[in-house]
């Protein structure tokens, strides 16, 4: 639950109230009557106005700057790893991988011998 007097910033408008998408707004009051479908009581000083709006329609300012710089540095580090042609950066970003040689030292080549006594040892069990 949101506190009252937070900024929070209009993503949305599900009950089509006209609501200023994009525009900022402060919490004045929750709205606890349990037969009402919002949650809070926004004023929009741009608007001078309060709009009754439910929770899925708000999203706190900060959230939305910490995504915003998140993907804004995700661009940057992929830009980077396509310019210094660094392919372990750009898999590392864009698949998550952790090691790429960690993968390619589980196959490692055996010697024939070791093989059959692997698949004798095996085939006797």
């Amino acid at each position: 639950m949101l506190k009252l007097g937070q900024r929070i910033i209009v993503t949305g408008d599900s009950f089509e109230q006209n609501l200023p998408i994009g525009d900022y707004g402060f919490i004045i009051a929750y709205d606890r009557n349990a037969d009402n479908a919002f949650d809070y009581v926004v004023r929009m000083p741009k608007l001078n106005k309060h709009f009754y709006v439910p929770a899925a329609d708000i999203e706190l300012e900060e959230r939305l700057l910490e995504q915003e710089a998140a993907r804004i540095e995700r661009e940057a580090l992929i830009d980077y790893a396509l310019a210094t042609r660094n392919e372990q950066l750009f898999r590392f970003i864009m698949n998550g991988e952790q090691e790429p040689e960690a993968q390619e030292t589980s196959k490692e080549v055996q010697s024939r011998e070791d093989f059959i006594k692997q698949v004798n040892l095996k085939a006797w069990i």
